[in-house]
């Protein structure tokens, strides 16, 4: 029998298709070619005339290279149910994976390491990161941190050496973040907190398509009498079946000068 009417979730599940294919910058004759589907099926599948089955969900998923996330997003909106697990960041650490991510910690030390979900919340940190982050004034002594949130307050304009290159940098990989992803509600919500912060200048509210994202950011930041410069990086985990896993981040802080590769060895010895 034929449907008498379109649904609203009917509509999501093209929606999202195209979405997906117009950021990877493929024509509907692209992404068949890539997936040795037709063209012709692609065309019926992004205007609702024919119906994924979850393994078309999984083929096109793939090959468009979606997060996982996304990947259980585009499988509910065609009626399937989500194929891999969305555990927090803390439950996904528990076990065997928490034991390896806290020898990583360890073999960081003294200089500092966190673990941040895609929200930027620290959901694990080694003792160099808990003591030097704590003398600057972020206390990561909570199970789940907000570290952005305290970047972009007015104190830390002052803290920061660099606020305006490092502030900026991570204002922008969150703009890009919330391109890639704007059904993601709770990652618009944590960009729109810090745009609604008065120290966020006028230019920075709109995203810059021509701006690189840096791989390493460089941070300046005063504590006590010295002026540390770490040199910052994020890596991320390779899981291809987790989405918590998938959207872990570990942030790693490198001196990049003597004073401050001293500073982090007397703070360990005391």
């Amino acid at each position: 029998m034929a449907r008498s009417q379109v649904t609203d979730r009917d509509r999501v599940f093209p929606a999202l298709l195209k979405f997906w294919r117009g950021r990877r910058g493929l024509s509907q004759l692209d992404l068949g070619l890539s997936a040795d589907v037709s063209a012709r099926h692609i065309s019926f599948l992004e205007t609702g005339r024919s119906r994924p089955s979850v393994e078309m969900v999984g083929l096109l998923a793939e090959t468009l290279d979606v997060p996982l996330r996304d990947r259980n997003e585009m499988l509910r909106s065609a009626g399937f149910s989500a194929a891999f697990p969305e555990l927090t960041a803390i439950d996904a650490l528990a076990g065997p994976l928490g034991v390896a991510v806290d020898a990583m910690l360890r073999h960081s030390e003294p200089y500092p390491m966190m673990v941040m979900d895609r929200l930027y919340r620290v959901s694990r940190a080694n003792d160099a990161a808990q003591q030097i982050l704590g003398l600057a004034g972020i206390d990561l002594g909570d199970p789940v941190t907000d570290v952005l949130g305290a970047v972009f307050q007015e104190s830390y304009q002052e803290l920061l050496g660099n606020w305006n290159e490092f502030a900026g940098a991570i204002l922008r990989r969150v703009q890009r973040e919330v391109l890639h992803r704007p059904q993601d509600r709770e990652l618009n919500a944590l960009l729109n907190r810090l745009l609604s912060s008065e120290v966020v200048p006028d230019e920075w509210r709109q995203p810059s398509l021509d701006a690189a994202e840096l791989p390493m950011i460089p941070l300046v930041v005063t504590v006590g009498d010295a002026q540390l410069r770490f040199l910052t990086t994020i890596t991320a985990f390779n899981a291809p079946s987790n989405v918590a896993l998938d959207e872990l981040r570990i942030e790693t802080y490198y001196p990049l000068d003597e004073v401050t590769d001293r500073f982090c060895h007397d703070v360990a010895r005391e």
